[in-house]
């Protein structure tokens, strides 16, 4: 008896285990019918069904409110019909965001943050321009390249304007952005887009997505921009891993005191300064003196400084820290007030990047560039890796930062010397000792595609002062040898390293 039971369970379990693979068999084909035709019929309205997107209290609108689109279509193709894709760029925005913030984007549109005209006009007219342009956007084009004006054109609309709010950026994690309202507003990191929630008030890394490298902005919290040479970008890595977040490894120095203390850009730099929307001037840009120099009973000098106990408190913006504004005491202020500026003394290191050569080059002869294949340009650095070291060959080609348009010829840089520690001294308009950096010692040269060399390490225009002032962000306490450091500094027409 033990024995049939036995042998009729060993029978039973072939049988079973038939019938749960079918089942099972059953079971998947059911599935995969259903997937089948879920797959083929229409999605339900609605944009979130697709996008998860989240949004901030003040901007819970329908998505085509921004967007445009039909929020009702329930396929991928009648939803994306006439569709806005970057509805906060400049040629957008006053039909977006417009509609709520009218007075805001038509200031916006004619601010230096939109237009540029500070930057290129300085740089145009250095090579020749006599005729200032009110946008970026105006910048000509003019092929073939015959002048140096013309060829200087082409290297700001193709090489230099990566960072503007026409342009999403170069796609290096740090520097890829939204563009128009969404660049400053809206947070992208390692190239995408983090949130659909606005803000009020940028944080620090947004401002650094373009005020990066050597620049001010960089210098704020501490880092300077290595050489381009492979030779200069030590130290060396053993991992294959070579972090740069914005485009060329960098140097860690000393960051702003200001930055150590938690302030950060947007508690000094109101958004109303910036984007040009403060025409009563009811609020006055700070400065060192403003803030420091302020004096029981006097103004506070911006919404966000309280007077409270004789003393002056800095409430920021992100954290909200009452942080108190030491003010100035030491003698040597009153001395020098009107012979130096603050950062003449203030300043631990500033920028000092010479001769900075410019190469427009239509042929394809890649190998001189083999040791400077870090270009803080993802176009350029492509077609050097894929040229150098690929299988395929491509002709130089780059596209236009404004049109989107590619165009023959790749814009290489280098640089003859990249340094920190030697402070410019110069005099500023007021004839005051300053900081000062050769931010217009640029030199261009350009190669065509038959070879020909048609410009030569071209020069700005012998009346262009090439040493200018500007305000590092690198502040700290004047230690012992400012009046050392004072004693060296010469005139704006013969300004001079210190020893």
């Amino acid at each position: 008896m033990q024995i049939f039971k036995v042998s009729s369970q060993i029978l039973f379990l072939p049988v079973l285990l038939l019938l749960v693979l079918a089942g099972c068999d059953q079971s998947e084909q059911t599935t995969a019918d259903t997937y089948a035709k879920e797959t083929t019929t229409s999605a339900k309205p609605g944009c979130q069904n697709c996008h998860a997107v989240q949004l901030d209290i003040n901007h819970k609108l329908a998505c085509s409110t921004c967007h445009n689109g039909d929020i009702t279509a329930n396929t991928e193709e009648g939803a994306h019909l006439d569709l806005t894709g970057l509805p906060a760029h400049p040629l957008n925005m006053n039909k977006t965001c417009g509609k709520c913030h009218q007075q805001q984007t038509k200031s916006a549109s004619k601010s230096i943050h939109f237009t540029l005209s500070k930057e290129i006009n300085s740089v145009r007219k250095a090579f020749g321009a006599t005729n200032s342009l009110h946008s970026l956007t105006e910048i000509p084009i003019e092929e073939p390249t015959t002048t140096p004006l013309a060829l200087a054109d082409d290297m700001l609309r193709r090489r230099c304007l990566r960072c503007h709010l026409y342009y999403q950026g170069d796609p290096y994690p740090e520097t890829e952005h939204g563009t128009g309202c969404a660049a400053c507003h809206l947070d992208f990191q390692d190239n995408a887009l983090q949130s659909h929630s606005f803000n009020r008030y940028p944080n620090d890394k947004q401002c650094l997505h373009c005020h990066n490298g050597n620049r001010v902005g960089s210098d704020y919290y501490g880092r300077f921009q290595r050489d381009y040479s492979w030779e200069y970008r030590t130290p060396y890595r053993t991992d294959d891993t070579y972090p740069r977040p914005y485009g060329v490894e960098f140097h860690q120095l000393q960051p702003d005191i200001h930055q150590q203390a938690g302030i950060a850009c947007i508690d000094c730099h109101s958004g109303a300064q910036l984007m040009g929307s403060d025409h009563n001037g009811t609020s006055t840009p700070l400065t060192c003196q403003g803030c420091h120099g302020w004096q029981p009973g006097q103004t506070s000098p911006a919404a966000n400084l309280i007077a409270k106990d004789r003393q002056l408190i800095l409430i920021t913006k992100h954290e909200h820290k009452s942080l108190p504004v030491p003010l100035m005491k030491n003698p040597a202020h009153r001395q020098y007030k009107n012979k130096a500026t603050c950062v003449a003394c203030h300043a631990q290191w500033s920028f000092n990047d010479q001769n900075t050569q410019l190469m427009r080059q239509d042929t394809d002869d890649y190998d001189p560039w083999s040791l400077l294949t870090v270009q803080e340009s993802v176009e350029v650095e492509a077609q050097l890796e894929n040229n150098l070291y690929g299988d395929d060959n491509t002709e130089p080609t780059m596209i236009d930062k404004l049109s989107g348009e590619p165009r023959p010829g790749l814009w290489y840089k280098g640089f003859k010397q990249r340094r920190w520690e030697t402070m410019v001294l110069c005099a500023d308009t007021d004839k005051r000792i300053t900081v000062c950096r050769p931010s217009l010692d640029l030199h261009l040269s350009y190669v065509n595609a038959n070879e020909e060399v048609v410009f030569d390490s071209v020069a700005t225009t012998p009346a262009t002062k090439k040493i200018r002032p500007y305000t590092p962000h690198t502040i700290g306490k004047a230690g012992s040898f400012f009046r050392q450091r004072l004693s060296h500094a010469t005139d704006a027409d013969n300004p001079q390293e210190k020893p």
